[in-house]
């Protein structure tokens, strides 16, 4: 029976022997480590700033938009045609099932002004329940009422970018701008929510839909809308609701078996799934590029055991001859290659968790998240190299003969 103890105490004073060269061994660990807690900090942080992004956008959405019109043979875009109106939205409310809100929305590009300042951003003519449905809430002021909306009232709500643009620190509320050349009373203002990637889902006005169908946006089609957007009552609903939509909008708009057909229901629940394994994909490359940090170390540990073996030639011999057998030698030196890179792993830790903590102030645009799990797995792998890079060299040492080993010089 190997004596653990013993071959502890000594495999720790074989590697106090070398102190700087068991140090700079340990460095290739200590490199693996806390790059890999690092890179693991930043994609976790991105994957949750996606799955906040998402929340955020609002879930179990369906979008209809209008299908791409085609002139001459060639697609002119999707929406580039409007056939969804006010009525089909009153008609999907009505007909279909599983949905807990539906709205109409326009949108638009317009300059804003207000005294002096100017700003161009998104307008957007909507229902009173988009804002529930896009999980928009207000911050300041109130929200425009559907008595609104029906009357074609010239009143607004603002993201906070347009606020800090045409504002500063102003209070806007009950303040009038001009969306193009029309007049609207600031009622409200909206939480902010920040940005998605290159879209600022701050950087929006809205308006009642009536009012910017008839006062603000020019069209050729009167009545149409630029989509409709609608939020199930809960995931089991959505493939339900879906058929439904189609069913009603393929009766209203007349469509035949054979035609195509002129609008397309978006599920943003595939567009979520799409993004959260996006994110996924992100952080098992992160990982995986930091691993071979580790790999690296392992190699660099595995060559400074061969060295000691040679070295220390006439020592294992020396064991041996005096009753050592060859499992308590493979034993000395796995321990001594599992010290080190665990040992390397603890600092690695260490400067990995202090590393992440700077990328997060210095950068402060950037999401950190450092896991247990994170660390956890580091160090179980640093094991893992120690073990599988230290046992050549254990197998090595164990195999030679006695009486070898103590002519060697």
């Amino acid at each position: 029976m190997i004596d653990f103890k013993s071959t502890l105490r000594i495999s720790i004073n074989s590697l106090k022997v070398n102190k700087m060269r068991s140090a700079l061994t340990s460095l290739g660990i200590i490199i693996g480590v806390s790059a890999v807690i690092i890179m693991l900090a930043v994609g976790n942080g991105a994957s949750e700033k996606v799955r906040s992004n998402i929340e955020s956008m609002g879930s179990n959405l369906l979008t209809v938009r209008s299908a791409s019109a085609k002139s001459g043979g060639v697609s002119m875009g999707m929406g580039s045609k409007p056939t969804l109106t006010l009525k089909d939205a009153d008609a999907i409310k009505k007909n279909a099932r599983g949905l807990d809100a539906v709205a109409s929305a326009s949108t638009e590009g317009k300059q804003l002004t207000y005294g002096n300042q100017n700003w161009s951003t998104t307008v957007y003519g909507i229902e009173p329940e988009y804002l529930y449905i896009k999980n928009y809430e207000v911050e300041l002021g109130r929200r425009f009422n559907r008595e609104e909306v029906n009357s074609g009232g010239k009143v607004a709500l603002l993201g906070s970018t347009v606020v800090k643009e045409l504002f500063g620190d102003v209070n806007p509320i009950d303040k009038t701008i001009r969306v193009g050349n029309v007049p609207f009373k600031v009622v409200g203002v909206l939480k902010e929510k920040g940005s998605m990637g290159p879209m600022d889902q701050d950087d929006l006005i809205f308006i009642p839909i009536l009012t910017a169908q008839k006062k603000v946006f020019g069209t050729d089609f009167p009545g149409t809308v630029s989509m409709i957007v609608a939020k199930c009552e809960d995931e089991n609903t959505v493939t339900m609701a879906v058929n439904d939509i189609d069913e009603i909008l393929t009766s209203r708009h007349k469509i035949g078996k054979n035609q195509d057909k002129d609008f397309e229901i978006r599920n943003s629940a595939e567009f979520q799934e799409k993004i959260k394994s996006t994110a996924a994909t992100f952080s098992i490359l992160l990982f995986s590029i930091a691993s071979v940090s580790l790999l690296v170390g392992g190699i660099g540990i595995m060559n400074i055991m061969l060295v000691s073996v040679t070295e220390r030639t006439k020592e294992i011999g020396i064991r041996m001859a005096i009753g050592a057998r060859a499992q308590d030698i493979r034993m000395q030196f796995l321990i001594e290659s599992l010290l080190l890179s665990i040992v390397g792993g603890l600092i690695g830790v260490v400067v990995g968790v202090i590393g992440a903590k700077s990328v997060q102030i210095f950068s402060t645009e950037m999401n950190i998240s450092i896991s247990l799990f994170s660390i956890f797995l580091s160090l179980g792998f640093s094991g893992m190299v120690g073990i599988i890079f230290g046992y050549y060299p254990a197998r090595k040492a164990s195999m030679l003969k006695p009486i070898d080993a103590l002519r060697y010089e």
